[in-house]
């Protein structure tokens, strides 16, 4: 398996949608940010906010795109095309609905499961999807109906903290992801309850 070079996180720009569930992803490259003393910056050339950081010994690119959730693929394929990283390279963290707030999961490759931004990011490259995900759990409504309200809406203040435990927790396991032990860092993060 490739060595990780560069971590995404999806999510919308805008005030108006940077503390909604959508932006799960992007909370986790701010936090990764924030932990190397690094700010993202506005990157015109790579359609976001980036920044190149050194954590947990690894040099790392750090990139939220300032695109839509569905046209996130254009910022991936810069970023890409740049620095001349292949899929196997990435990490792109973003929103899951199938699990609960709190949680979180490491997966590599897969289909998008209807996420815009992973669905855009695919086409970007190729139609190639073998890139590894962090998946960061924001729970469902229940009725497909309400999904789009729901990933756009703020969570509250308990979900909002198990969302954010779940982040702390990730970045505690992202040294051994980056190192290539994947059973690692999966084994710690999948059994993690806030």
């Amino acid at each position: 398996m490739s060595q990780v070079k560069a971590i995404i996180g999806l999510g919308n720009p805008g005030a108006e949608y940077e503390d909604t569930r959508h932006n799960a992803g992007a909370w986790l490259v701010e936090a990764i940010a924030r932990d190397s003393h690094t700010p993202l910056r506005v990157e015109k050339k790579f359609l976001g906010l980036y920044a190149k950081v050194n954590f947990a010994g690894n040099e790392l690119h750090l990139l939220n795109p300032t695109t839509f959730m569905n046209r996130s693929g254009g910022a991936v394929a810069a970023l890409c095309q740049f620095f001349k990283l292949v899929p196997e390279e990435l990490l792109v963290a973003h929103d899951e609905l199938d699990i609960a707030p709190g949680t979180a999961r490491y997966k590599q490759g897969g289909g998008h499961g209807g996420h815009n931004g992973l669905r855009d990011s695919i086409r970007a490259l190729g139609n190639y999807n073998a890139f590894h995900r962090l998946r960061i759990g924001i729970g469902h409504p229940g009725d497909a109906k309400l999904v789009t309200n729901y990933v756009l809406g703020r969570p509250g203040k308990a979900e909002r903290q198990a969302i954010d435990a779940a982040i702390e927790e990730c970045l505690v396991t992202l040294p051994d992801a980056l190192k290539g032990d994947w059973a690692k860092a999966m084994n710690r993060l999948h059994s993690f309850k806030p």
